[in-house]
C-alpha cells in the first residue's frame, strides 16, 4: 500500500534546498518518503528559475508528441525522446552525475497520456485525463493512471523503466496543488516565476496541433502547443535515506550532506 504525501501549497518560505551546486523547491514527500525537487536556479530567488527554453516536441500535428516520450500510432509508446527530455536528459549529464548517488531512480514521473475522448492516435480530436481534471473539474491526482507513462530509470520497480537518467518535468497535477489554477492568474505562489514553462502533462489534440499543460507567466496554468518555446525547470527525486541539514528558508536552505 501507499504511504500519503506531504506537499507545498501557497508561498512557503521553508522549502528550499540546495543541492548540487543549484537551489530547488521541495514540491511535496513522496509517498515513498523520497523528495521531489523542482530547479529554482543558481541563487536564491525566482528569477531565471529554468535551465533553459526548448519545445517540449519539434512537432506537433500528431498526438504521439504529447508524450515525454513517444512512438508512432501508440498512445502510451516509448521508442522515442521528446525534445524536451534531451534537453534534460544532457543537463543531468552535465550538472548531476558526481551527486548521482543521493538522486532516487525508483519513483518515476507522471506523463499522463490517458485519453479520456477521442483516440489519442495520429491527428484526430483528443481530451487527455487531465483536460477533465484540471481544466473543467479542478480536481488534481497524484496517482499516475497508467505504468507506461510513469516514466522511470532502468532498475525500478515500477513504472516503464524507460529513463536513462531520473529527471523529469514537473505535472500540472501538482502545479494545481500547490496553487495554480487553470484560467486564473495566482502570483502568490511558490511556483509562480514570472516566465512561461513547462509541465509534463498531456492536454488536447485540437485545431491541427497537440498541446500540454503549461505554467503561464501571468501565473496560471494554461496550455501550449508543443513546438511553443517555454522554460525548463528539471525535477528529481532525492533519496529518502539522504541526511539534510538547515531550516529550508532562502538564507539557510536544507543542505543534503
Amino acid at each position: 500500500s501507499k504511504g500519503r504525501t506531504y506537499y507545498f501549497a501557497g508561498n512557503p518560505t521553508d522549502n528550499w534546498v540546495s543541492f548540487g551546486g543549484f537551489y530547488w523547491r521541495i514540491i511535496r514527500i513522496n509517498e515513498d518518503g523520497t523528495l521531489r525537487l523542482i530547479y529554482q536556479g543558481t541563487v536564491a530567488n525566482t528569477i531565471g528559475a529554468q535551465i533553459q527554453a526548448s519545445a517540449f516536441n519539434s512537432t506537433y500535428t500528431d498526438n504521439m508528441y504529447a508524450g515525454y516520450m513517444y512512438e508512432n500510432n501508440q498512445v502510451h509508446g516509448l521508442t522515442s525522446n521528446s525534445t524536451i527530455k534531451e534537453v534534460l536528459d544532457t543537463w543531468y549529464q552535465n550538472n548531476l552525475i558526481e551527486v548521482a548517488d543521493k538522486i532516487d531512480k525508483n519513483v518515476g514521473f507522471c506523463g499522463d497520456r490517458t485519453p479520456t475522448s477521442g483516440t489519442g492516435l495520429g491527428a484526430s480530436y483528443t481530451e487527455y485525463a487531465a483536460y477533465n481534471r484540471l481544466y473543467i473539474n479542478k480536481l488534481p491526482i497524484f496517482e499516475c493512471q497508467n505504468s507506461s507513462d510513469l516514466y522511470t530509470a532502468g532498475g525500478s520497480d515500477q513504472g516503464n523503466k524507460a529513463q536513462t537518467y531520473p529527471i523529469g518535468l514537473i505535472t500540472a497535477d501538482e502545479v494545481a496543488y500547490a496553487g495554480g489554477v487553470y484560467g486564473i492568474n495566482n502570483q502568490s505562489f511558490y511556483l509562480y516565476t514570472n516566465q512561461d514553462y513547462w509541465t509534463m502533462t498531456p492536454y488536447q489534440y485540437n485545431n491541427d496541433g497537440v498541446y500540454v499543460f503549461s505554467m503561464w507567466s501571468g501565473g496560471n496554468l494554461t496550455a501550449g502547443w508543443v513546438n511553443r518555446v517555454y522554460g525548463v525547470r528539471p525535477v528529481i527525486n532525492l533519496k529518502a535515506d539522504v541526511t539534510i541539514s538547515g531550516s529550508g528558508t532562502t538564507t539557510d536552505p536544507y543542505v543534503v550532506n
